[in-house]
């Protein structure tokens, strides 16, 4: 995976290195290729009843448009940038927790729209780590899931070859107050300070989700693994070359001086502590949201 640069220091531009791919690089990590498992969240005692809409459920009088056959050579969503043609998500602002995933258990199409065109496949794996995408919209025969490798994006799967998993867990990020907060069924457990994107590399805004976690490349990251997220940047020729093609992630740093300012290439950076706390709680499939400030 790739990581970004620090500002006011330099690093050594050869921050990658991982399972022969590029990794995530310097300051504020964008993550790249180097991705591994992550171990299921431990139960924190029973949660409260959730809050909020439940997941959405089709209409029983809704008709079932029909899946168009997928060609055999339609592009496997990896960690590379997404092909183009998915929608938007309708609602990349949202901060109601997501609370059902969907795992592939085999390569499924991915389409453009309830009945409409397949334009890529969803794969169980992206670089040997299971995927789980979250579930964003419902309709009878027909489920929309956060893309990978894309911001913003949805892709509607039809029934059949995937799994539905339950997600107790939602990471919400302002970029206004630099304030990171973990909810699990719906309920704020913790909140750190955080540093973001600089000028011209902001941290992307709207719904993603933990695509998986890489051991830290270098020394700066404190020894701690990095999570990759399911985003990119949003100029990816913004950031500098070695970190073309690189994942935004969830990082430690050496050191804690620039929490609550704006200086990495996009990720969110928090203490060592925090990201130790995460890592051992948070499963790939938690939905991750940036807003500018919440309400």
């Amino acid at each position: 995976m790739h990581y970004d640069h620090v500002t006011g220091r330099r690093i050594p531009g050869w921050l990658f290195a991982a399972l022969g791919v590029p990794l995530l690089l310097a300051t504020a990590l964008l993550v790249g290729h180097a991705l591994t498992g992550t171990p299921a969240p431990r139960p924190v005692g029973a949660g409260p009843a959730p809050t909020g809409p439940a997941s959405p459920r089709p209409s029983p009088v809704e008709s079932v448009p029909p899946a168009a056959p997928a060609p055999a050579d339609l592009p496997v969503v990896t960690y590379d940038p997404a092909p183009r043609g998915f929608p938007a998500d309708p609602t990349p602002a949202d901060t109601r927790q997501l609370r059902e995933g969907a795992r592939p258990d085999r390569k499924i199409p991915a389409y453009d729209a309830p009945g409409g065109r397949p334009r890529a496949f969803l794969a169980p794996t992206i670089n040997d780590v299971p995927l789980t995408v979250p579930i964003v919209e419902r309709r009878t025969g027909w489920t929309a899931v956060l893309l990978p490798s894309a911001n913003r994006t949805v892709a509607w799967l039809p029934e059949g070859g995937w799994t539905t998993v339950a997600l107790r867990d939602q990471i919400v990020v302002e970029r206004r107050t630099h304030r990171l907060t973990w909810l699990r069924d719906g309920r704020a457990v913790h909140t750190w300070p955080v540093s973001l994107g600089m000028p011209g590399q902001l941290t992307p805004l709207g719904r993603t989700f933990i695509l998986g976690r890489t051991p830290p490349p270098q020394d700066v990251y404190g020894g701690v693994d990095i999570f990759a997220l399911g985003a990119i940047p949003d100029d990816p020729d913004a950031v500098p070359t070695g970190l073309r093609g690189a994942h935004i992630g969830l990082h430690t740093w050496y050191n804690d001086d620039t929490l609550g300012k704006n200086v990495t290439n996009g990720c969110i950076r928090l203490t060592r502590a925090a990201q130790r706390q995460l890592l051992a709680e948070l499963a790939p499939g938690t939905g991750f949201v940036v807003v500018d400030r919440l309400p």
